[in-house]
Formats: structure tokens, C-alpha cells, sequence
């Protein structure tokens, strides 16, 4: 047990130097040495749970997928649940480094050997469960495609944080979050249903860390568009 406890400390050790100097530097700039530096730990310890530098990076890209607990039971599936996601997933990039790696990783795909669709697909995946049902109650126009707005959240987010990321090293993200969905809920939700939603999201700033409006292993399971 006690060894199995070091392992799991090293392997944390070696992860969270990663996010550190890919964070910093990004995976083309990020060196091998400077990572195992950083961790305090020897070349064979890093090889020991990874395999090369960029299957560290792939478990870190994982780490976007496992920034919160399992929601209350009286959640529900819905529009304003997307909202909320992506203040708390910005909260998590102003505050969590390995969220800021996993981000930098999914957007320099020209970094990988091999990039991956799957964080996109995944994400795309959650909202569109989330849309779905909010088209089924009536709070999206019924023409509207779930997975096309899933699609354009997720893209807009994503260029957005980076904007955020260059002019104001994300300090007001949750601004131009809160635009984004001032701009776009007009033109998603019924007028007589509009009132319903809030822009800025409906968690308090001292409960994101907290994650009500969570991310389950069940969502960013769903199958791919």
C-alpha cells in the first residue's frame, strides 16, 4: 500500500510539472528534462507511468474531462446547465494549471504527432445531451439542430478563452462568456421562454469551485456526433 501511495504521489508530481511547463511553453517548447526538473523526479521514474512525453500530454488533455464530482440528484439536463458548464470550465482554466495545459494541448493540434478529435467530440457530446432536452421542454426554437449549436458552444468557448487568454490572461472571461450567451440566447430560446436564463450563469463565484453544474463520467461518455 505504501508503495502504491509513492507511485500515485510521483505520477501527481510528474503531472502537475507537466501542466507547469506546458502551460508555460507549450508541448513543442516543453523539454523532457525541464518537466522531470520541475517534479524533483529521475528519468526513470517518469518512465515508469508514461511512456514518452506525449502520452503525458494525451493524460493531461484527460484532465478537462475530470474537473468535477457527480452532480445533485436533482439535476437536470437543460440550456441553462450548458451555460453554467462553461463559467465553471472557465473557472477552472483562471484557477486549475492542469485545465490550462489540457487547453493549450487541444489547441496547438499541430503539437501532436497524432492530435485527437476526441476532447472536441466529447464536449460537443455533453451539450448536445443538454440540448436536446432543453429543445423537448420547449426552451430552444424546435428547428433549431441540437448538435449544430452544440458545436458552435463548444467552438465559440474555445475561441473566446483564447482571446480572454491573450488581452487579459483570462481575467475577464466570465465577461465575454456572459456576452456570448447575451448575444446568442435570443436567437435559441422561444421569446416567452427567454426570462428563464441568466448569462452570467446561476452558481455563485465562491461555489464554482465547488462544480454544481458538474460534468458526470456518464456525459462526456455519450456517443459521438
Amino acid at each position: 500500500m505504501a508503495q502504491q501511495q509513492r507511485a500515485e504521489r510521483t505520477r501527481t508530481q510528474i503531472l502537475d510539472a507537466a501542466a507547469t511547463v506546458i502551460d508555460q511553453h507549450g508541448f513543442q517548447g516543453a523539454r523532457l528534462s525541464g518537466i522531470l526538473a520541475e517534479a524533483g523526479v529521475t528519468k526513470g521514474a517518469f518512465y515508469f507511468h508514461f511512456s514518452s512525453k506525449e502520452e503525458l500530454a494525451h493524460a493531461l488533455v484527460d484532465e478537462q474531462f475530470a474537473i468535477d464530482t457527480a452532480p445533485p440528484e436533482d439535476e437536470t439536463l437543460g440550456l441553462q446547465q450548458v451555460i453554467d458548464i462553461t463559467h465553471y470550465f472557465a473557472h477552472a482554466l483562471q484557477t486549475n494549471v492542469r485545465v490550462r495545459a489540457s487547453v493549450r494541448l487541444t489547441v496547438e493540434t499541430g503539437s501532436f504527432i497524432a492530435p485527437r478529435p476526441e476532447p472536441y467530440l466529447r464536449w460537443i457530446g455533453v451539450a448536445r445531451r443538454h440540448l436536446e432536452a432543453a429543445r423537448e421542454r420547449g426552451d430552444l426554437y424546435p428547428e433549431l439542430d441540437p448538435t449544430v449549436i452544440a458545436t458552435w458552444a463548444s467552438g465559440s468557448f474555445l475561441g473566446i478563452q483564447v482571446q480572454s487568454e491573450v488581452l487579459t490572461s483570462r481575467a475577464d472571461i466570465h465577461e465575454r462568456i456572459t456576452d456570448m450567451w447575451r448575444i446568442a440566447l435570443p436567437g435559441l430560446v422561444p421569446p416567452w421562454r427567454l426570462a428563464t436564463f441568466s448569462p452570467s450563469g446561476t452558481v455563485p463565484p465562491a461555489e464554482l469551485s465547488g462544480g454544481p453544474h458538474a460534468v458526470t463520467a456518464v456525459e462526456v461518455g455519450v456517443s459521438q456526433p
